[in-house]
């Protein structure tokens, strides 16, 4: 169900043909056609750094893989992660109809990817987090087998930075990490975006000229191509449709010379339209056909109908003034880097908005396409950015490079309604203000119109100022008068003492009972320090005129220089919540609720409650007060609201000293008005006596290739999780299961995790495990 809707969410060409290599009908007019080329790739990893050319690869040296594939599965916290040289190759049978055209399109490779056809080089592509295309109608054997080859290079770059891997604090994980298509299209078609050499053009735009609850103008510009050797007269015609309900359409009759490319504009008239928000993602199906005597092109995209504005730097969406509460995010998963498949990725995307957030910057590259539909569906406001950090490069190429990335992101990424706005800012880099300029005017020449917005991290030029917290404190610098993104906090300046750019001065850093990089494992006392220092720096930003922040960051991530993760996420690398997650979830008002997403009253003790507790029990709560009872007793209740110590938040943490210890039960009991709402109980753990196996699918059913945590949990006979760290625990997968990467794992906070990708032809599996005497199965 899941893959299907990602496959509905990114423009798509609708396939008319089985999932099969031959992709033309024997009789009957041409139509367009996407077939997934993800399955059955040959391919070989260059170690000896011997083969330059396919043709050097040894005979015996290729393996089956699938995509998304990792050019190599590494260690949790890799310390010499690869970086090299790959091939891929797989034979494709392909027969067109007279007329037609074949693109294969690439959706990311990283980093410098080579492709040949049939011994033909079809060209080089540079940068590894966005889409490119070729068209090889002219390359392919008629009726014969047709042999696609890729080189890919994920070694430091100098063109497409950013800095080297031994100075970059995460990793660039190497491998044809995305999906690949075949795409086919009559003589007569909708352009592929990404081949389109037209700028603000190419493929479907989607914009929204004027937006009111009570209508809403949606205009759509197709750009159509006559490919065939005469002129041709097609229709073009675009269907809104809402809920599998027509709600708009409209039609153009075009006659277009031989060889001749057009933009196609109409408008759509929508009468109270659903508009898209944070708390509303309303979306629409939008169809875009192009049919005549050539055959049938049709694209797909889901729209969300909304008008972005600023007024004296506060954000108004659809005219109502929101604060986004955001959080950085690297789209990195254990063991297998970027090779993450759909699934999992709407998983991610679902957690952050799950834990109380509504935005997220993309840090710092541009993320994948399942995310961004993810993003769309969910209601998560996303900031896109071109790679970079801390690193220039003066040759000419780098710069041009840096342009057509951004011209790039903004040609995949324009119709969705989450992004606020393009990252088109090398961050944390001191940039020649010609880059600045030209970065700037090419997010206005590629998206036209009032409702594009570009971001830098330097205040002048952008539309949007993005500044670090770390860089606002003990600094002279005045914030411009124009809209403000708390770019980064809650980390940094709470490791480093100079709180500023130089990332490799490592003699001024804080102790780590005072840092913010707690892993789950470290215990009750450092888990609430990071959870200290990230209340204490989000009520902070409320005294900046920004009108979104980002904590750093979401998940624990490898650093690859360092022999250990950076850890101040608000999960762990294995997507676990940390008590500060659980801070956050406490932010969002009790009134907003999903059933995608959950929501509504909340309550949480941040406490294990053991021995080594502290009796001082802090309590995360969006409701408006807090009664806590030890063992059946009242400890006090009290109300959640602002004070000396947090001042500015809505939902201030509430703590309870309970006088010391006494093993049991903790029970919170969270209160609007008089009514109960929401309740927590923490009980005290007693000895371990078996292994809780689950698979955390956060509700979304695995498919075949879908990646899942399969947890192990020390628990005690009443099913009270024992929060031992470093307690070894060794699974065994025993039907529709593949553990990728360790096997045997150390439990944090009382929990193992192995990641285990599911078999073809299932969607579920079981696994044993055993810690010494402890066993478990699922």
């Amino acid at each position: 169900m899941i893959l299907s809707r990602f496959l509905n969410a990114a423009p798509r060409h609708a396939a008319r043909a089985s999932f099969a290599l031959l992709l033309a009908a024997a009789t009957g007019q041409a139509l367009a056609a996407t077939v997934p080329l993800n399955d059955a790739w040959q391919f070989y990893r260059d170690e000896a750094r011997g083969a330059t050319t396919v043709d050097q690869v040894p005979a015996n040296g290729w393996t089956r893989v699938d995509l998304p594939h990792a050019a190599r599965i590494e260690p949790l916290m890799p310390t010499a992660a690869w970086q090299g040289t790959v091939y891929y190759k797989k034979m494709l049978n392909v027969a067109l109809k007279p007329g037609e055209r074949a693109i294969v399109r690439f959706e990311g490779v990283m980093n410098v990817a080579d492709v040949w056809l049939n011994g033909k080089h079809l060209g080089q592509h540079l940068g590894g987090y966005l889409p490119f295309a070729y068209d090889v109608t002219d390359l392919l054997k008629a009726g014969g087998l047709n042999e696609l080859v890729v080189r890919a290079n994920n070694e430091d770059n100098p063109v497409t930075g950013p800095k080297p891997l031994k100075d970059l604090d995460y990793i660039q994980h190497g491998g044809m990490y995305r999906g690949v298509a075949l795409v086919t299209k009559p003589a007569v078609h909708i352009t592929d975006e990404m081949v389109s050499s037209t700028v603000g053009g190419g493929g479907v735009f989607v914009t929204y000229p004027a937006v009111s609850k009570s209508a809403a103008v949606v205009q759509v510009k197709a750009e159509v191509s006559n490919t065939s050797g005469e002129e041709r007269t097609v229709t073009v015609k675009n269907t809104l449709t809402w809920q599998g309900r027509q709600v708009a359409t409209a039609s153009q009759q075009v006659r277009l010379a031989a060889g001749e490319k057009r933009h196609v504009t109409m408008p759509l008239q929508l009468a109270k339209p659903n508009l898209w928000s944070p708390q509303a993602p309303n979306l629409y199906q939008l169809s875009t056909a192009v049919t005549g005597d050539a055959g049938e092109d049709v694209v797909t995209n889901r729209i969300g109908v909304r008008r972005i504005a600023f007024d004296k730097g506060r954000l108004l969406v659809n005219g109502t003034p929101l604060m986004l509460r955001g959080v950085n995010r690297h789209q990195e998963f254990p063991y297998v880097g970027y090779a993450v498949p759909d699934n999992a990725q709407y998983r991610d995307a679902l957690l952050i908005k799950q834990y109380g957030f509504d935005y997220v910057r993309l840090s710092h590259y541009p993320q994948s396409p399942a995310f961004m539909a993810a993003a769309d569906e969910l209601g998560l406001v996303v900031l896109p950015g071109v790679p970079g950090w801390q690193y220039f490069n003066p040759d000419p190429a780098f710069s041009a490079q840096v342009q057509r990335t951004c011209a790039d992101m903004i040609r995949r990424d324009r119709n969705h309604p989450s992004v606020i706005a393009w990252e088109c800012s090398l961050n944390e880099t001191e940039m020649p203000a010609a880059l600045i300029d030209t970065l700037h005017r090419t997010v206005h020449a590629e998206y036209p119109g009032d409702q594009a917005f570009s971001a830098g991290w330097v205040p002048q030029t952008y539309d949007i100022y993005l500044q670090a917290r770390q860089h606002r404190i003990g600094s002279e610098h005045r914030t411009p008068d124009k809209p403000l993104i708390v770019s980064e906090y809650g980390d940094w300046e709470y490791y480093a003492m100079n709180a500023g750019f130089n990332q490799t001065a490592w003699g001024d850093l804080k102790p780590a009972d005072r840092s913010s990089r707690q892993l789950l494992g470290a215990g009750e006392k450092h888990l609430l320090q990071q959870a200290k220092n990230v209340a204490e720096a989000h009520d902070d930003n409320f005294n900046t005129h920004a009108f979104a922040d980002g904590y750093w960051v979401m998940f624990d991530y490898t650093r690859g220089y360092a022999p250990d993760l950076e850890s101040s996420g608000a999960m762990s690398i294995d997507r676990l919540p940390k008590f500060a997650a659980e801070f956050f979830r406490s932010q969002r008002d009790a009134g907003e609720r999903s059933v995608k997403w959950g929501g509504g009253p909340m309550v949480f003790i941040a406490s294990w409650w053991t021995p080594e507790s502290s009796p001082l029990v802090r309590v995360y709560t969006n409701a408006e007060e807090v009664e806590l009872r030890l063992n059946g007793k009242v400890v006090a209740r009290q109300k959640a609201k602002p004070s000396k110590t947090h001042p500015k938040l809505a939902h201030p943490p509430v703590e309870f000293d309970t006088g010391g210890f006494a093993p049991g039960e903790l029970v919170a009991v969270a209160y609007t008005g008089k009514r109960v709402v929401a309740e927590h109980r923490v009980r005290t753990p007693a000895a371990p006596a078996q292994l809780a196996l689950s698979v955390d699918d956060r509700g979304v059913q695995p498919v075949a290739g879908d990646l899942v945590f399969v947890r192990a949990r020390i628990v005690d006979t009443n099913g009270t999780t024992v929060p031992e760290t470093g307690r070894k625990v060794t699974f065994a997968p025993v039907a529709g299961y593949e553990i990728l990467g360790d096997s045997t794992v150390a439990t944090e906070a009382g929990i193992a995790s192995v990641v285990a990708r599911v078999k073809p032809g299932t969607g579920t599996g079981s696994m044993n495990a055993e810690a010494g005497t402890l066993r478990g199965k699922l």
